[in-house]
């Protein structure tokens, strides 16, 4: 299987309290981005970084010295997670890998056992157009709702000023699709996906029901949440680095 992986990167870390593209910001003594190339090297064969126009004379020079399959696209507006990984449609019809994986530039604490058991689900069942983590938490960021028989039907999300529930199902930042599913589903999707009520910026995560109505969609339990953590404000900092020293 070749695989392509996006990782959107177009935010800052003032958040953080870090004057700079979020994804330079760094981790237990290393910057967020290399947590992730060093993660996802031995399952991809190229990585694409979406970045903001401003942030990439930064990012480009030190990803080129990173690696060759390495590459940046522009986020020229900021008007999205959706319109992030549609920015990489063009490197995804030149290269066409047979699947394409998506990571958020925050998500530092995936395991390797996680992304082996990603890389296996697509290649076992081949009736699957996405396959996902998700993790429990308390209270959720993120919830995704299903019907009686399992399947996602709905997501809440937080940041949209939607009611969760005390206990949720949440992503852990990491998804993986077949190109045909981005190329085709992903990009119908997008026309006329709605823009949210508290940012007003089109998402990526309802895209994940509405393809669970039209084909085959499959999740699979990370136990420890601290996997998901998002390293969004300096209370996530300190909990992802102590996660990271524990893990060794």
């Amino acid at each position: 299987m070749s695989r392509l992986l996006i990782i959107p990167a177009a935010g800052r870390g003032s958040r953080l309290g870090w004057n700079g593209p979020k994804a330079l910001c760094p981790v237990a003594g290393r910057p967020m981005i290399d947590w992730l190339l060093e993660r996802y090297s031995a399952f991809v064969d190229r990585v694409v970084v979406v970045v903001s126009p401003a942030a990439a004379p930064a990012f480009r020079p030190y990803l080129e010295r990173r690696s060759p399959f390495v590459e940046c696209v522009l986020q020229a507006e900021p008007t999205g997670m959706l319109p992030a990984i549609l920015c990489a449609r063009t490197a995804i019809q030149k290269h066409r890998p047979d699947e394409v994986w998506i990571t958020w530039c925050d998500q530092a604490g995936v395991s390797r056992k996680t992304v082996e058991r990603l890389a296996a689900e697509l290649n076992e069942h081949p009736g699957v157009a996405c396959v996902f983590p998700t993790v429990r938490q308390e209270p959720p960021y993120i919830h995704f709702v299903r019907d009686s028989d399992g399947r996602i039907e709905g997501v809440r999300q937080r940041r949209e000023g939607a009611t969760m529930p005390p206990v949720g199902e949440s992503d852990a930042g990491l998804f993986a699709m077949r190109r045909e599913a981005y190329l085709d589903d992903l990009v119908e999707y997008a026309t006329a996906a709605p823009a949210g009520d508290g940012t007003h910026e089109q998402n990526f995560l309802p895209f994940l029901p509405w393809l669970a109505q039209r084909t085959a969609v499959r999740t699979f339990d990370v136990p420890d949440a601290r996997e998901a953590i998002g390293v969004n404000t300096p209370d996530d900092l300190r909990a992802m680095e102590a996660y990271l020293r524990e893990r060794g």
